[in-house]
């Protein structure tokens, strides 16, 4: 309920902005976009720049909540409404099968010239029976931070390669850390909180450790099944243990917070979160580096596919200049400056070899493989229904790393769950 009532807040606010901007003369373009490290700022830098570009036009940024699913809800009531309050939104990779029928075709605005120089699976992925209803404006995968000067303190010549290793490596660090005097020092953090972020994770533990899926690109539901119930347990034994009690209740900016404040030597994070950790005033600065998250029993490492797409709304009174605009944030020129100053990971590939970027970013260089290889979420397959997959998955996930339940019970009712929703 507390939620609920945030983002209509949220949405009552935002609409009351896009009004008041509405009676000054100009066209006003209002952009809904996230507010996660320096994305909200960065955002205002690319908007001042269109300004000054075109005069004619006003753009008004506003933030969103940090959680997808908050977000998705606010622009869930905005569709709902019919509401031409916001031009453009931020979404994430795995909306636009659900949402596309409220998005505009890009193509009517000759998106093709503008998308030839991306990654084509991802336009592809923003493409929803013929129309491309968004266009990629940053990548993401799941990644290991970790502090290089405690490894190289505690003995570890490299990064943890398995999980088993990251689990001993982290009680060491942490059982010394505190024995030295921070208590408030831990061996891992992560996203446990019930929201998309732990669909993320969990995917990462189900694929390493040979657990499937959750729905196979050809419909089959594959989720009940001994390994992917096993890595469940295994990341359950982390809270208390190597992981905070309150980790159930962290998205992406509390564990980053936590890390970057030098307490913890592991955690899962995505790309955006370098660039802060290597900021002035960040305790870790220069102390860590990152990595491919660890492999389980399937002996392979699993990252999740994120990332997040501009798209115009279908209900915006200005679709044309929404459209130039949400080109113009999407240019390669603008990609570089977010990946340099945010480490934004471009959606453009000849910036994976621009020496500007690879010099602000060494990390995009040496782990392309991993974005490129990254585990996608089974949004297509189960598309228009995914929030609905998702929210069964990571509820039953956050059952069991609070106790609830095993992991052989999640999978069991997550199974039985999403049959009912695919009408399987």
């Amino acid at each position: 309920m507390k939620k609920i009532i945030l983002v209509s807040i949220a949405l009552l606010a935002l609409m009351a902005t896009a009004a008041f901007a509405a009676g000054s003369g100009v066209i006003t373009l209002t952009m809904a976009t996230g507010a996660v490290g320096h994305e909200y700022d960065l955002s205002v830098v690319s908007a001042k720049e269109y300004m000054r570009l075109h005069p004619g036009i006003k753009v008004e940024v506003l933030k969103t909540p940090d959680l997808t699913t908050d977000r998705l809800g606010l622009f869930l009531q905005y569709f709902e409404a019919k509401s031409s309050d916001v031009d453009l939104m931020q979404i994430d990779v795995i909306w636009p099968g659900d949402i596309a029928e409220n998005l505009v075709d890009l193509n009517r605005y000759g998106a093709s010239k503008y998308v030839k120089d991306m990654f084509p699976a991802m336009v592809a992925n923003d493409t929803v029976k013929g129309r491309l209803v968004a266009v990629p404006w940053f990548t993401d995968a799941g990644l290991l931070y970790y502090r290089a000067d405690l490894l190289a303190k505690y003995g570890y010549k490299h990064p943890p390669k398995t999980w088993t290793e990251l689990e001993t490596m982290a009680k060491t660090i942490q059982d010394g850390e505190r024995a030295a005097g921070n208590q408030d020092f831990w061996g891992y953090v992560w996203q446990g909180n019930s929201y998309e972020g732990l669909t993320c994770d969990g995917l990462e533990w189900l694929v390493s450790n040979g657990g499937g899926s959750i729905v196979e690109p050809d419909g089959r539901i594959s989720i009940d099944n001994p390994k992917a119930a096993a890595a469940l347990d295994m990341a359950a034994s982390w809270v208390g243990s190597i992981s905070p009690p309150g980790v159930t209740g962290y998205g992406e900016e509390d564990a980053r917070r936590v890390f970057q404040a030098g307490n913890a030597a592991f955690m899962r994070n995505w790309p955006y979160a370098y660039s802060l950790g290597q900021a002035s005033d960040s305790a870790i600065k220069d102390k860590f580096d990152v990595v491919p998250l660890p492999a389980g029993s399937a002996g392979r490492a699993a990252a999740a596919l994120g990332g997040w797409q501009l798209a115009v709304s279908k209900y915006s009174k200005h679709p044309k200049e929404a459209a130039d605009l949400l080109f113009f944030m999407t240019s390669e020129r603008q990609q570089k400056m977010r990946a340099i100053d945010g480490s934004f990971q471009p959606t453009v590939k000849a910036l994976y070899k621009d020496k500007d970027v690879l010099k602000a970013v060494p990390f995009f260089g040496k782990l392309f493989d991993v974005f490129m290889a990254a585990a996608p979420r089974p949004s297509t397959v189960t598309a228009p229904h995914y929030a609905e997959v998702s929210k069964v998955f990571y509820s039953e996930c956050h059952d069991v790393l609070t106790g609830k339940q095993t992991g052989a019970e999640a999978v069991k009712n997550m199974s039985d769950e999403i049959k009912g929703i695919l009408g399987q």
